[in-house]
């Protein structure tokens, strides 16, 4: 059973913000603020920001982009172009990945604790509200994330060799 959970507000800079790969994250609402039904995200990237391709079988993930154009790999349907306003729905079970269009994007990422716990495991403490530098991943810290979080990597982002 969830427990009680407090009313609270943040303005749009606030939340705990943290780099994964090549996003930036800020927690609006974890798992512990939300008595564990529910996280929600919002992700920032620059164009070319991708996650590799994946599943994450216990946890789904909702994503509506505030701002951009992303593209979306779902197994077995073809790619999803996603615009501002644009809702996608994942279950974990699906493999997946998304990759960023557009200058800029932002989007909203409604997930499990679970899963919340995965990319702050894999992340790293954002310097400011900044995007990360772009670096390769920290593959150790990532496949260990992913093995402790039930997340399995298939692959590089579609596209990449």
């Amino acid at each position: 059973m969830a427990s009680q959970t407090s009313p609270y507000a943040l303005a749009a800079e606030e939340g705990e913000a943290f780099w994964f790969g090549d996003f930036l994250i800020t927690v609006k609402a974890s798992g512990e603020q939300t008595g564990g039904r529910f996280s929600l995200l919002e992700q920032t990237a620059a164009k070319g920001a991708a996650t590799p391709l994946h599943i994450h079988p216990h946890d789904d993930e909702t994503f509506y982009v505030l701002e951009g154009d992303l593209t979306f790999f779902l197994d077995g349907q073809s790619p999803i172009s996603a615009t501002t306003g644009s809702f996608v729905h994942i279950s974990g079970t699906t493999k997946h990945a998304l990759q960023v269009d557009s200058e800029i994007a932002r989007v909203i990422d409604i997930t499990t604790p679970r899963h919340e716990s995965f990319l702050r495991a894999a992340g790293v403490a954002a310097e400011g509200r900044a995007l990360p530098p772009r670096v390769p991943p920290d593959m150790e810290r990532l496949t260990a994330a992913a093995r402790e979080y039930g997340v399995e990597i298939l692959g590089p982002p579609p596209g990449e060799v």
